[in-house]
């Protein structure tokens, strides 16, 4: 089977299953947040959902291990196994050049993660969903059109223009212009005398 990505893309997306398993392992959530980034640059070269369901999925185990959410899934250790095992599944599928079974890995760990806590599952979903709303603005950016970005991602063009038009607001102001936590925290109070 012809893959959608080149050979060099290939080499490029074992070497971010192998870093993304080790990122986990440590809980080394910035690392996972610089992987899922470089993913995104070759689903706006392929569009291939293999890379955008690797980018979204990556960008998910960051924030619950950025947010300390990983504390609150019961079997942690145990999704972060199964999860390296399906990367590693992955990643001998590519080598095979057998890309929808590749495909099919990754929205099997998708599903893991999803189902990973039956209290937190509504949580999780919202996480992914945003993780996926927040990389279809990164593809967005890229210059791919809306409405291919909204398809590839699953997401209505409504949500991907509301969320690029809140990051363009904050763009748009001078970093000098920005008023830290200190200061925000300084005028409450002062608001409140």
């Amino acid at each position: 089977m012809d893959l959608p990505i080149d050979k060099k893309e290939v080499r490029h997306v074992l070497q971010v299953l192998e870093l993304a398993k080790q990122s986990i392992i440590k809980k080394d959530a910035f690392t996972l947040k610089e992987l899922s980034n470089q993913t995104i640059h070759c689903s706006c070269t392929f569009q291939d959902t293999g890379s955008i369901d690797l980018a979204i999925l990556i960008y998910s185990l960051s924030k619950l291990i950025e947010r300390s959410d990983d504390q609150r899934i019961k079997n942690w250790p145990k999704l972060v196994d199964n999860i390296s095992k399906i990367f590693d599944l992955a990643a001998h599928s590519l080598k095979n050049n057998n890309y929808k079974k590749y495909e099919k890995r990754l929205e099997t760990a998708l599903d893991m993660l999803k189902s990973s806590s039956v209290n937190l599952k509504p949580y999780i979903e919202e996480v992914i969903r945003k993780a996926s709303i927040n990389k279809a603005s990164k593809i967005y950016e890229h210059g791919i059109s809306l409405g291919q970005t909204s398809k590839l991602l699953g997401i209505t063009q409504w949500e991907l223009s509301e969320y690029t038009g809140q990051r363009s607001r904050l763009d748009d102001i001078p970093h000098e212009k920005l008023i830290d936590q200190k200061s925000r925290a300084k005028m409450a109070m002062e608001f409140f005398r």
